[in-house]
């Protein structure tokens, strides 16, 4: 008989592996309620014009598309941002702003598989409508280093490259470049701390040769590392919209500085974030090793509502992927071990004690605690070893002799003390262990 195997770049998750990235999902979640986000979700099969929409019709050979059974063109979601997008914006009359949503979904993507990347993956996305301002950037930039500062992740592992679409477009204009070359500029800058001058090939194609000193002043905006240099670079630059931009990159800054996140974000134009709906401030978290692509990104996306048919509302958001993340956490020694989550586990004698522990096993599950016993006949040190296995902190044990007593013994497995309880009694012993009070 054929043996069947998942497909390329696909995953399961056997209990151990769920285990630990139920763990990712649990911070995260923890995360963003403690931020004031409130979780949504949506379809996981979407009509294929809306990513056609956001990103152009060459998006359709990335996704996994086809006609379904009523003729309608679809695909699998590749991403979140134009779905909330829909939501917000059908709903947008009756939602109070600013509208703080969250989001952990899995996506899938037709697309080379490598290195922290698969065919399907799990994001954390985040997203922020109804503010204009860059308090929005400075929730979500806080809350993405909130999400790996939870696993104990420090700034020694992990930092924010933070850039400006906004900026970039206003410094480019001043060196004489129209709409259109900024963009092949940008698309170039994109590209060029992995390809050197060979980023620049396509705009020479496009536009013909770059002048040397303009090249020479993109580089060099490119060296900008902190705010005083960025000041300086464009402080013999004309013009209202940059002084009211380094306003709000001095406001952004403070802002991140007075929650004591300073140390976690750098000033970085080499990030433009390569899709082209994003509108302002755009960031990425990347590990201090360089060992890993790209952890996290995000930034400003204030015409992808109206885009999509929908009234304009600015927007901010930001996604995590698991895989990546996963792979820092397993470096860094911080993917937790997986633990069995048992409270307690029932020690059983016979068929006539199996009947008198059914109703206490039952009750206690009831009242929410983790309990597991042998479904078949088993030797008491079997048994036990069986207990600590699983990481139960209580083993009750019935016996002949106990049930001949009408009591059951309770062992404390990390010290091996025992006591009895009158059977009536069990559920309230082990409340009190579980409380505190019989530590």
């Amino acid at each position: 008989m054929a043996q069947f195997q998942s497909l390329p770049g696909f995953r399961e998750f056997y209990p151990d592996a769920l285990a630990r990235r139920n763990h990712i999902f649990r911070l995260w979640r923890q995360t963003a309620n403690t931020f004031g986000f409130q979780e949504y979700d949506a379809p996981v099969l979407e009509p294929l014009e809306l990513y056609k929409t956001k990103s152009g019709d060459e998006i359709e050979a990335q996704l996994f598309s086809f006609t379904d059974k009523g003729g309608r063109e679809v695909a699998l979601r590749p991403e979140m941002t134009p779905t909330v997008c829909r939501l917000v914006g059908e709903k947008a009359n009756s939602l109070k702003r600013p509208i703080k949503w969250f989001s952990i979904a899995e996506f899938y993507r037709y697309e080379r598989m490598q290195k922290g990347r698969g065919r399907c993956f799990f994001q954390l996305n985040a997203d922020i409508f109804g503010e204009p301002g860059v308090e929005a950037e400075t929730e979500l930039i806080a809350m993405l280093v909130q999400c790996f500062a939870g696993f104990g992740l420090t700034a020694e592992d992990f930092y924010v490259r933070l850039s400006d679409r906004n900026l970039w477009f206003y410094y480019l204009e001043a060196l004489g470049l129209d709409e259109v070359r900024v963009r092949g500029m940008l698309s170039a800058v994109d590209r060029f701390e992995k390809l050197g001058d060979d980023a620049f090939k396509d705009y020479v194609t496009q536009f013909g040769a770059l002048d040397e000193g303009v090249k020479a002043k993109v580089l060099a905006f490119l060296q900008i590392k902190s705010l005083a240099a960025l000041e300086t670079a464009v402080s013999g630059i004309p013009g209202d919209k940059l002084t009211a931009r380094l306003a709000d990159w001095r406001k952004l800054l403070g802002n991140l500085a007075a929650m004591g996140l300073g140390g976690f974000v750098e000033v970085d134009f080499g990030v433009v974030r390569g899709l082209a709906y994003y509108t302002g401030f755009v960031f990425e978290a990347f590990d201090r090793k360089g060992e890993l692509r790209a952890l996290a990104g995000g930034g400003r996306y204030d015409s992808l509502v109206g885009k999509l048919g929908y009234g304009e509302m600015p927007a901010v958001g930001f996604g995590v992927g698991d895989m990546t993340f996963a792979l820092l956490l397993e470096q860094r020694g911080l993917t937790p071990a997986f633990v069995p989550t048992t409270d307690i586990y029932v020690v059983i004698g016979g068929e006539a004690e199996r009947a008198a522990a059914f109703g206490d096993i039952f009750a206690l599950r009831a009242a929410g605690f983790r309990v597991d016993y042998p479904l078949k006949d088993l030797a008491f040190g079997k048994q036990f070893k069986v207990a600590a296995e699983s990481g139960a902190k209580l083993a009750l044990i019935y016996g002949g002799d106990e049930l001949a007593k009408g009591v059951v013994k309770i062992r404390v497995l990390g010290d091996r003390s025992e006591h009895e309880v009158p059977r009536d009694q069990v559920a309230a012993a082990v409340r009190d262990f579980f409380s505190g009070g019989a530590e």
